[in-house]
Parts: C-alpha cells; structure tokens; sequence
C-alpha cells in the first residue's frame, strides 16, 4: 500500500452522513463560535501574555499578538474552506488525509496530541497557579509544581516541585462532564465565556487609566537591556538575538501563538455541528476575529500598568492579578474577581482542547490507525468516553510533572505545524479539483495559503531549540507508532480504498 494514500470524499461524505451510528450533531454556529472563544481566551492572554512580554518582547507584545493574529488569519481562511467541504470530526488530520495521503494525515494528526493535549495540561498548570493566588498561596509549592520547577520563597529557601496536584483536579472534572455529553459541555462552555470575556474588557476599561507610558518606553527591549531576576534567584539576559528588538518580537508571537489555538478546535466538533457548511466559517473566522481585538488591547494595558521586567520573577504566575495588586490602587477586589473568572475561563479552555483532541482520536480511530478504544462511543450519552479516560490519564501525567512553559511551547510548535500542512493541503485540493463545490473559499490562493506557510514556518524557527528538539524526538516516536502498528491496521490497506480521481470530489 502507498504510503500517501488518500481517503475518497464520497467515503468522507458518507462518514459525515451517519449521524446514527457516529457522533450526534447538536451544536450550532452560536455553539461554536463560543468554543472558540473558550478555547482562545485562557492561558494564552492570561499567563503567556506575561512570559512573552518579559523574555523577549517587551511593551512590543502588542506587535506580537498582531504578528500571531495574521498567521492565524491565513490559516484559518483556509481551515474554513476545508471546514465547509469536509464537516467531519478530525480537523487537520482529516483534510491531509483528503489531500495528502495517510502518512502525511498521520503525522498531522499525531502533531495535533502536542497540540490539543499537551495544550491542555499546559493550561490545567495555570489553572494550578491561579487557585494558589486565589487562596493565598496556601497549597505548598511542593504540590502545585513539577519536579523540574525551583523557586526561592521569602526567606530565601530554595523550595522544589513533587507534582501538580489541582491541576490533576480540574483535568479529572473536565473529563466526567466531556463524557456527560457535548450539549452540556457546550452549555457550560457558553456560560463561563460570558464571564471571562466580560472580565476582560472591565481589565482592560479600568487598567486603561493607571497605564503608565514610561512602561511603554521604549517599546522594542534595547539589546543592551539589564538582565532580570528570575524566581530561582538567576538572571535574564535580553542579548540574545530573539530576547529583544524585532528577535524578540517574533519569539513572542510563537510563544503568544498559543493563545489562538482555539479558532482550529472548532474545527474539530464538524462532526457535530447541525449544519456545517454554513456554521464552521463563521465560528472559526468568527471567534479569530473577536479574540485578535482583545488581545491587542488587553497586552497593550498589561504591558501598560507593569513593566516587562516584573513578568520575569514577580508576575510570572498570575500575572493579571499581580499587576492589579501592585499597580490599581484601591482595585484589590477585582483581582479577586479576576482570579476567579479566569479559573473558570481556563475551565473552557481545557474542555475545548480535551474534547478536540477525542476527536481526533475518535476520526484516527476509525480509520484504523489507533486502536478501537479511542473509537468506542458511550452507550448512553454517543461520546467517545474511553478516550476521554485514556486523555485524563496522558494529560495528567503532563500536568503533574512537566513544567508550564516546556508543554506551551510544544503544544505551539504542533499548532504551527499543522497549519502549516493545512495552508499548503487547500493549494493541492484547488489544483487537484478546482470545479469542486466549496460553500466557502479561502480568497487569493495561493497568495493566502503561501503567506500562512511562511509566516508560521517563521514562528517555529524562533522557538528554542530545546522545544525544536523535543518536537523531533516526538514526530520520530510518531513514525515508529506508525510503522509498528498504524499501517498495518489502516482500513484503507485493508479495504483497498483509493481516492481514483479528481472527480471522486464530486
């Protein structure tokens, strides 16, 4: 069998038809856009914000978010596009499967677990930070950090992380309500993006006023910047090429690019949308769209009301709250309130990235190239519950014991890979049939999908080594699981399935 494969859409069509058997359509465009919202707003704004301000680009992490903003643009044009063809679960991994064959759906579909999953256990560690300033800090550093993770406390003792354990928590709750059923998933999504985005703009509305313009001074950090204490009593240098200037204003885009991974989740409930060739653009450009606005504003106040430098050491972990505290007198009730609703807001965020990923899973699974279990749907509720438990158990390890900052930077460099594959998987379906019936097409292509290619192949560069090669490591395991059992067990090798021509589109 070929290794590239490829998946017929009248087979696709007729997998997005068994609404019977499969996955049960309940959501609609209002649903989806709310997931998208609820998975863009949370650690991203909230605790990346701060990293990418105070390592690499200063007041100028406005220009970074716009940076990240329009690499997400072009790809989500073209996510919509193949969003309107394609409404079955699976995203990116589905529509490589379509265009580029089994090996290359598989390694976008194995990069899609760097993103979904380990997005969130990233997120369930900030979650983890937040609960501890909201009670005080009272849970012991020792059982809030991982392993790897060292800090010094007031009195100057070096305390060092056993595992995280409130992050366990809320990925357990997540995991019962995701098997409950996805109406009610959504129905709680909904209520708690309400919530956070209108915390946002009342951050934003009343930090607007205690911005103090010598924070925005000089905008670009200076490469002779003075270093900065970090929590374990070392110092940041800004010399380095991407920790200041433009550099630094692209590193930031990749390490804040983790706040726009929600808009391609969207994507990945198609499956069960009500009327998917209308309702997929609207809530993936839809929540883009919004989230881009806040953002700008948001790090632009942030960045406004402390200096970058507080984000390295003082700010770091509950960086909204911190700056409020610090900086808004008379404001100590709102970074209460703060606190509490980006608790529940980062709730949303890894609901979203834990019900992405089941699909994933769930679409991989029946096509063979994951094991049944991921496949099997609850008796009951039609969800897949055995890979909701299977996720609880690998996320949770992630969660409890690798640091925050190593698991966003590869849940980005999966994000920014399969974009990537996806920008360049709409050029090859328009040149392989362009009479194909597209409810939405993405507009001057190639010029569209070229730029999306290149400007998240920028962002994957900037990254740090270590993160580039522990993607590596990862997508080598992914070849071996492939070789070992994958191709083997595929339904296409086994049918014989092969897509015979363009017009099979049709």
């Amino acid at each position: 069998m070929s290794l590239f494969v490829k998946k017929s859409m009248s087979s696709l069509m007729s997998q997005a038809g068994d609404s019977e058997k499969g996955l049960k359509r309940t959501l609609g465009a209002g649903n989806l856009i709310a997931l998208g919202i609820g998975a863009i707003i949370g650690a991203g704004l909230f605790v990346r914000t701060a990293a990418a301000a105070g390592e690499h680009a200063g007041p100028a992490v406005t220009l970074s978010f716009v940076v990240a903003a329009i690499g997400c643009a072009f790809a989500g044009l073209c996510y919509a596009e193949f969003a309107s063809i394609i409404p079955i679960a699976g995203s990116a991994y589905t529509y490589a499967y379509a265009t580029m064959g089994e090996l290359i759906a598989w390694i976008i579909g194995w990069a899609l677990i760097l993103e979904y999953a380990l997005g969130a256990a990233t997120v369930s560690i900030a979650w983890s930070e937040f609960l501890n300033k909201l009670v005080g800090g009272s849970i012991p550093y020792e059982w809030c950090h991982s392993p790897f993770e060292s800090a010094l406390d007031a009195n100057n003792v070096l305390h060092t992380g056993y595992m995280n354990a409130p992050a366990l928590l809320i990925l357990l709750m997540i995991s019962a309500l995701l098997i409950k059923g996805t109406q009610e998933s959504a129905t709680v999504n909904a209520i708690i993006v309400i919530i956070k985005v209108s915390i946002v703009l009342v951050f934003i509305a009343i930090g607007w006023g205690f911005i103090n313009p010598a924070n925005h001074t000089p905008y670009l950090i200076p490469a002779d910047a003075p270093a900065a204490l970090k929590p374990d009593g070392s110092m940041y240098s800004y010399s380095g090429f991407f920790n200041h200037g433009w550099g630094g204003v692209l590193t930031g885009a990749a390490v804040v690019f983790f706040a726009f991974i929600g808009f391609d989740a969207v994507s990945t409930a198609a499956q069960e949308a009500k009327n998917p060739k209308k309702d997929m653009p609207v809530g993936i450009l839809g929540s883009l769209v919004v989230c881009t606005i806040l953002y700008i504003l948001f790090s632009y106040v942030l960045t406004g009301v402390a200096p970058y430098t507080d984000f390295i050491k003082s700010g770091k972990e509950a960086s909204v709250a911190y700056a409020i505290e610090t900086y808004m007198t008379g404001y100590g009730w709102l970074a209460k309130l703060v606190t509490v609703a980006i608790l529940a807001g980062f709730s949303s965020v890894i609901l979203v990235m834990l019900m992405g990923q089941s699909r994933v899973f769930y679409t991989m699974s029946t096509d063979g190239l994951l094991p049944k279990a991921f496949a099997a749907l609850h008796p009951k509720f039609r969800t897949p519950y055995k890979s909701n438990i299977i996720l609880f158990v690998f996320v949770g390890l992630f969660a409890a014991f690798v640091p925050g900052s190593v698991a966003g930077d590869l849940t980005s460099i999966g994000t920014l890979f399969a974009f990537v594959l996806v920008c360049a998987g709409i050029m090859i379906l328009r040149k392989k049939d362009p009479n194909l019936v597209r409810p939405f097409k993405t507009p001057l292509v190639p010029l569209v999908p070229i730029l999306g290619m290149v400007v998240c192949t920028a962002m994957i560069i900037s990254l740090p080594n270590e993160t580039l090669f522990s993607a590596f490591v990862w997508m080598l395991l992914g070849l071996i699981v492939y070789f070992m059992y994958s191709r083997h067990n595929s339904k296409l090798k086994n049918i014989g399935e092969i897509l015979p021509k363009a017009n099979d589109f049709e």
